[in-house]
């Protein structure tokens, strides 16, 4: 490929398919010369800090969760990813603040696996603040820079420009993929990602 291409990843933490797609995204930046732009996502905005249980989430749904959980685990280990046995969803939001600043810092991007691997491999509340400082600081970042900018809600703007643009560009599900004006929403396969980033560099 001739250039580089612009892949815009609209994403949530909470969000299994958005953690099953990273690996994708991961080898596809290693094939190819992509920037990922991740633009964060409001999947569950409503969850209260103290989170919520997933039967209390899907209530009413009809879901079978045990079974869902087996069948999600099952894809992540078909793409190397871990995935524990998670029995709460939390809220994401501060974790998108984090993940903001984070991407403002050397070495930053390492957070987004991080915050994947915290919530659904570990169970752990990410939007607990203490919970946040140690996951930064556990792949490098200053713990208490990133304690003052959650504290300071400092990236507060940037996500709501975020969540502003999945709204314009009419974003409902998660993930979503965009470059050069050509998108695809679900976790796809490789392939399908492979061929969007191609065709961003053709006129």
């Amino acid at each position: 490929m001739s250039q580089s291409v612009v892949l815009e990843v609209f994403s949530d933490y909470v969000c299994p398919w958005c953690y099953l797609a990273s690996a994708r995204v991961a080898r596809l930046k290693k094939q190819h010369d992509v920037k990922v732009e991740l633009v964060h996502f409001p999947l569950h905005p409503e969850t209260p800090p103290e989170g919520k249980s997933l039967q209390e989430l899907f209530a009413g749904r009809g879901y079978d969760i045990p079974k869902l959980q087996a069948q999600m685990r099952a894809r992540m280990q078909a793409e190397g990813l871990p995935y524990g046995d998670r029995k709460m969803t939390y809220n994401s939001r501060l974790a998108q603040e984090l993940g903001k600043w984070a991407d403002t810092q050397p070495g930053g991007e390492a957070i987004h696996d991080a915050l994947f691997r915290a919530y659904f491999v570990e169970g752990r509340n990410i939007g607990d603040a203490d919970v946040l400082v140690q996951i930064a600081e556990s792949v490098g970042l200053p713990g208490a820079e990133a304690r003052q900018v959650l504290a300071e809600r400092t990236f507060k703007a940037a996500v709501d420009a975020d969540w502003q643009k999945s709204h314009e560009y009419g974003v409902t599900g998660v993930p979503t993929f965009v470059a050069a004006g050509r998108g695809v929403v679900g976790a796809q396969p490789y392939e399908v990602l492979e061929q969007l980033v191609e065709e961003a560099t053709r006129p």
